[in-house]
């Protein structure tokens, strides 16, 4: 039963504090905290992530009950439901950046779920977008299996590794430039530069926000978004003697055995510098593990390697997911890697991007015209061309799965072809 209807959805921007409005953020600030079971925060941490939303241009979204609350519960300002969105750019893959809507901070209270309130946020919220001429939407997922039904697709990955260092650590080859540890201030400057190259390099990255540049200076502690005393940084420095990559990272304690760092950011603008930032990892005195939650599923470091099992992987996961808000748009938006023809019959259980489409692409450019009356090549779910659009799934992969059919003999690996990128996806962002 659909009791959306017993609450009201309140958007507005976040205040700083002691501006008017402020309130109403601290309030939601700590409705999201309690959702994701964080640590309460201080007033002065509530503070500094309002001062980051700000600077981010975010709306956040509540859905407050209507009508008396039980004794004891949360007050009536306190949001039972909560929402946020910003934007930023997508790499669509050759140095081509597209709008990108983001979804964050999404919660429901669980006393309230099964109400309607999910959807009627998240259908709403997507409309208003597709109505302001965003292409796509985009989120990272706490959870696998709530968004495919929003139309969200996984368009990239990302795993956890364990490298062995010391002795067994050597790269095939000589690194490039040079690597000095920095003070971690100098990054609250340099890092958003040097974010900048590897987001116009790497096909499947998300523009930063503005927590990222404060945890690369130390002054954004996960937890507490307090500063981080455990906060280490080094930074790459090209032929040209400009900084071009950097890593942050943390020892884990001596009593760790055996003794570890782990990468809590590690940004290259090209392969040489992300190859030279892990020789210095490899490199760092008494450490024979680094850890890092968040490599690159197709990471080249494992093929740089003398020694390949000194690289140890989980098995990739999502990370990051797309969802088309309109079809011609968002494949006009793009480059692309081979020319070629498609009709493509898309479904959209939402009815915001569904339709048959010729889709053609001639130097590398598309353009994209309704096809009503023509046979289509492939059907597919508005989550699939998700996950085709940073070139980050193949459309072969998705056919043996299933989640596409192929109705012209081929055309997945023509699909495949097309969508193809320069470089693996990744996406450096969570959000």
């Amino acid at each position: 039963m659909d009791r959306s209807g017993d609450y009201e959805l309140r958007r507005f921007e976040p205040a700083l504090r002691g501006e008017a409005g402020y309130e109403r953020t601290r309030d939601w600030i700590r409705a999201v905290g309690a959702g994701f079971y964080d640590k309460r925060r201080s007033e002065d941490a509530v503070a500094k992530m309002a001062a980051s939303f700000v600077e981010d241009g975010r709306e956040l979204t509540g859905a407050y009950q209507l009508g008396p609350v039980p004794m004891g519960a949360p007050a009536a300002e306190v949001p039972v439901a909560t929402f946020a969105t910003f934007r930023k750019t997508l790499n669509a893959g050759y140095g081509v950046l597209v709008p990108a809507h983001l979804v964050t901070a999404v919660t429901v209270r669980t006393s309230h779920r099964r109400r309607g309130l999910l959807r009627r946020l998240m259908t709403e919220d997507l409309a208003r977008a597709k109505a302001d001429g965003v292409p796509v939407a985009a989120l990272t997922a706490s959870e696998a299996s709530i968004y495919r039904r929003f139309g969200f697709g996984v368009a990239t990955a990302e795993r956890r590794i364990t490298v062995t260092t010391g002795p067994r650590f050597r790269l095939a080859a000589a690194s490039d430039g040079n690597v000095e540890v920095a003070d971690p201030s100098a990054l609250l400057e340099l890092a958003p530069t040097i974010f900048e190259r590897a987001h116009r390099a790497t096909p499947g990255s998300v523009d930063r926000q503005e927590r990222y540049r404060l945890a690369a200076a130390g002054q954004w502690d996960r937890e507490t978004a307090g500063d981080d005393a455990t906060h280490r940084a080094a930074l790459h420095y090209g032929p040209d003697g400009e900084p071009d990559g950097y890593v942050t990272y943390a020892f884990l304690g001596w009593e760790h055995e055996p003794h570890a760092m782990e990468i809590r950011d590690l940004v290259a603008a090209t392969p040489e510098a992300y190859l030279a930032l892990w020789d210095f990892l490899g490199s760092l005195d008494l450490v024979r593990r680094v850890v890092w939650h968040e490599a690159p599923a197709d990471d080249p470091l494992a093929w740089a390697l003398e020694d390949g099992r000194a690289l140890r992987a989980e098995a990739a996961q999502d990370m990051l997911w797309l969802r088309v808000l309109d079809v011609r748009a968002a494949l006009e938006a793009r480059r692309y890697g081979a020319d070629g023809t498609l009709v493509l019959e898309v479904t959209d259980g939402l009815g915001l991007a569904g339709g048959r489409f010729r889709f053609k692409v001639a130097d590398g450019a598309a353009t994209v015209s309704r096809a009503d009356g023509e046979q289509p090549d492939l059907l597919l779910d508005v989550a699939e061309l998700g996950s085709l659009y940073v070139g980050g799934v193949r459309a072969t992969t998705l056919r043996e799965a299933g989640r596409l059919t192929e109705i012209s003999p081929g055309a997945a690996l023509a699909a495949e072809r097309i969508f193809a990128v320069e470089r693996p996806a990744h996406c450096l962002t969570h959000f």
